[in-house]
């Protein structure tokens, strides 16, 4: 890809220092300002203030107040602001932890939260508010990603997208390699299973050779290995999970979910028709958000046995673009009592690309026999709570969802792993 070295890490991407993420240097502007006790305000410089138990090499699950009187571990959700990354909040919000959200917007503070929450603004394409994020912190998890327009994310047109992307997944590294002590974080970070690219079997499960064939799947999967390799260097303790289109409900205004499904019932709320590409029959595995983010926090709660690959996860059951379609103009119509929109078919546009037509499942048993996940919400279910929400105004903000950018007819976000088109 354009601007790649033999390593993978984008040029110009600093090593350390001043410049960081694949950019020239920042001026490294950001807040921080928490809930309870372990309040910490800074100016997105330095590694951040205030102490935290060096855990060494364990994680496992946190659910109770450390009987030691020891401080519970510090966990940085980058993204947090996002579609996924709002959901991977609420959740570890229930925890007692130290939970610190960090994105360029604000980041709400889950309702009910047990953990002590910090909110920090940053720009972590700037490396000193990157390492005053995570240079604390027992465990990280990575929702950045940044998307472009319908052709970019196609193509390696975009440098800020490798940027983002790549650069600053190298410069994380570059920041807890050269952290002092023995402190090896663990870290789950959110891949697409479109990483595998124009495979020949319809069901994935994680064995195939990867040939990624977009910009943003080239991204992903360098992205991935920066951390998997640094992961087998001891400097950090790494799982990528590559998730297939993930929809659902958003939790706050800001982190609207921007993919197909969110998509198609705002068109069909209006009373605008659903356009489908060809004849509908293009298929996907769709993953509530809900599941996902509980499979992020099931990596991170297993990450003992799960760091150093890469785990597919996904509902195994294949939906095609026109039977969803069909379900959300009827659901809409059951919410609104008017006659369900048309469903129609439109040739695909002139930049649509092979990977939009191919479809696959994804097959996620051995992420399954490893940690006892499985998806609970029914897509029907899932669905009808996304259409609710969205006819009640929830989530119809900004769209600010995952993946990839949605189309007519049907080049949805392919990916479930990813904040909002900036970093955060």
């Amino acid at each position: 890809m354009p601007g790649e070295t033999a390593t993978g890490r984008p040029s110009g991407t600093s090593t350390g220092g001043s410049g960081g993420a694949g950019r020239p240097a920042d001026t490294g502007s950001g807040s921080c300002a928490g809930t309870g006790t372990g309040t910490r305000s800074s100016a997105g410089t330095g590694t951040g203030t205030g102490s935290s138990t060096d855990t060494g090499t364990s994680w496992g699950p946190v659910r109770d107040r450390p009987s030691d009187g020891a401080a519970p571990p510090r966990v940085a959700v980058l993204g947090a602001s996002g579609f996924l990354g709002s959901a991977v909040a609420a959740m570890l919000a229930r925890r007692h932890l130290r939970l610190r959200l960090v994105a360029r917007r604000p980041s709400a503070v889950p309702a009910g939260a047990v953990a002590d929450v910090e909110v920090c603004e940053a720009d972590l394409t700037d490396t000193a508010s990157l390492a005053a994020a995570v240079g604390d912190v027992d465990a990280i998890v990575h929702l950045v990603c940044h998307r472009s327009g319908a052709r970019a994310w196609r193509t390696d047109d975009d440098p800020l997208g490798e940027w983002v992307n790549v650069g600053m997944v190298h410069a994380l590294v570059d920041i807890l390699r050269a952290a002092p002590g023995t402190r090896r974080p663990a870290c789950v970070f959110a891949g697409s299973a479109s990483q595998v690219g124009l495979t020949a079997r319809d069901r994935v499960d994680g064995t195939e050779e990867d040939h990624p064939a977009s910009g943003y799947d080239r991204h992903k999967s360098l992205a991935e290995r920066a951390l998997l390799d640094a992961t087998r260097e001891g400097v950090l303790r790494a799982v990528s999970l590559r998730l297939p289109t993930v929809y659902g409900e958003s939790r706050t205004p800001t982190a609207a979910d921007g993919g197909v499904v969110t998509a198609m019932a705002r068109r069909a709320l209006a009373g605008e028709p659903l356009t489908v590409w060809r004849d509908g029959t293009i298929g996907r595995d769709l993953l509530h958000v809900d599941d996902a983010a509980r499979a992020l926090v099931t990596g991170l709660d297993r990450v003992g046995e799960l760091a150093g690959r890469h785990w597919v996860v996904g509902t195994g059951r294949m939906t095609t673009l026109g039977d969803l379609f069909r379900t959300v103009a009827r659901l809409t119509a059951d919410t609104t009592g008017r006659p369900p929109v048309p469903v129609v078919t439109v040739e695909p546009p002139d930049h649509a690309t092979p990977v939009d037509f191919h479809s696959f499942t994804v097959d996620a048993t051995a992420f399954h026999r490893a940690t006892a996940w499985a998806p609970r919400v029914p897509l029907h279910v899932g669905l009808s709570r996304t259409v609710s929400a969205l006819a009640r105004g929830e989530g119809a903000g900004e769209a600010l969802g995952v993946g990839r950018p949605s189309e007519a007819g049907g080049a949805e976000r392919l990916g479930g792993s990813d904040t909002a088109g900036r970093s955060g």
